[in-house]
């Protein structure tokens, strides 16, 4: 099975904009949030994005394995961490976050343009 994951972080992103446009109250408060949790302090922005994308593989979701992954990968975030964040990931998600862990590599090589 293969996915292309800069399509599917473009959808996540496009989906986000027909929620703007539908609840634009939730959607600005959603977005303080994202602002405030994603600024780089005590914890930089690299690793957060990668902490996110454990959360992402452990809940099995699509859209947040390519956001995360891709965000990560501008963060100069390595191949090798992305690996280990998908380790940790599947060591706390189980049997299932293996196949999205495997997915966040396939991501990765994506976003950079490499294969492994």
């Amino acid at each position: 099975m293969s996915k292309n994951f800069a399509e599917i972080a473009h959808d996540v992103i496009a989906g986000v904009g027909l929620l703007q446009k539908g609840e634009p109250e939730s959607m600005k408060a959603f977005g303080a949030l994202s602002t405030a949790a994603t600024a780089s302090n005590a914890i930089d922005t690299k690793m957060k994005e990668l902490m996110a994308l454990a959360i992402g593989i452990a809940v099995h979701c699509d859209g947040c394995v390519a956001y995360h992954t891709k965000m990560a990968h501008q963060h100069r975030a390595s191949r090798e961490e992305v690996a280990e964040t998908a380790a940790l990931a599947v060591y706390m998600g189980g049997g299932p976050a293996a196949v999205y862990g495997a997915d966040a590599l396939r991501a990765y090589d994506q976003f950079a343009g490499t294969k492994p």
